[in-house]
């Protein structure tokens, strides 16, 4: 029981809990020597290399997207390895739809109020303005931007809510006390966009990992969060010149 903590620590420490820690202190240093604090700053979610060879872009792109599935990658093996362990819901077989639809409808549930909150946090200045994609204007924008949504998605589903909550629960966490530890984990390393991307995250967490306590399919929250990556980046590439706030 004892080396399963010290196991989340690791992996939370070569992944999303050192984003966490560095998203906190990008806020900190907005608000403490910034004039105008975290409104005056401006956050870029989605970003790809600007070499002057394509080529070179391309690899440092892929190399990205790479490195950032390597965490999850480690928690299906360590998962894997442990008899105790009865699976998240991902696995080598094709989505079907128990996994589609649900995930169809956590993106609206999670899209159009995440919309509303961008806006209201931006009304306030508590958020910092979103230039969300800063990838050249290539014909491999978009795929690019397609393989980023699929590793963010994967990536902050396996390991905040398949792997964390599984473990936790293995080290006799109550289920309300391992759904606020995702949760805030979840809006953590969003700080640096804000009050409002870290409030939003921990109600889209709050959400996310309470499915998952409820069902153990972690797939359908891997195919919410794409889609809503994809409708975020691809979206803020036709609507940022008519938009004001995004």
């Amino acid at each position: 029981m004892r080396h399963r903590g010290a196991e989340v620590l690791a992996v939370l420490g070569v992944s999303l809990g050192t984003s966490g820690i560095y998203a906190l202190l990008a806020y900190l240093r907005a608000e403490l020597t910034v004039r105008g604090g975290i409104s005056a700053t401006t956050a870029t979610v989605a970003q790809g290399a600007q070499t002057s060879r394509m080529w070179l872009n391309i690899a440092y792109d892929l190399t990205g997207v790479i490195q950032g599935l390597m965490p999850v990658l480690l928690v299906l093996v360590l998962l894997a390895r442990d008899p105790a362990n009865a699976g998240i819901g991902i696995g080598l077989h094709r989505p079907t739809r128990k996994d589609l639809l649900p995930g169809a409808g956590f993106t609206a549930l999670i899209g159009i109020p995440g919309l509303i909150l961008v806006w209201a946090a931006h009304q306030l200045g508590v958020s910092a303005n979103l230039a969300v994609v800063d990838v050249p204007d290539t014909w491999y924008r978009v795929p690019l931007l397609l393989l980023q949504a699929a590793q963010n998605g994967l990536l902050e589903e396996v390991v905040v809510v398949g792997y964390l909550l599984t473990r936790l629960r293995q080290l006799g966490w109550s289920n309300g006390r391992a759904l606020g530890a995702s949760a805030v984990l979840r809006g953590s390393y969003h700080l640096y966009q804000g009050l409002g991307g870290f409030v939003g995250n921990i109600v889209m967490g709050l959400i996310f990992a309470s499915w998952f306590q409820r069902t153990r399919r972690v797939l359908p929250l891997v195919v919410a969060h794409f889609l809503l990556d994809v409708f975020a980046f691809v979206g803020f590439l036709y609507l940022r010149r008519h938009i004001s706030w995004i």
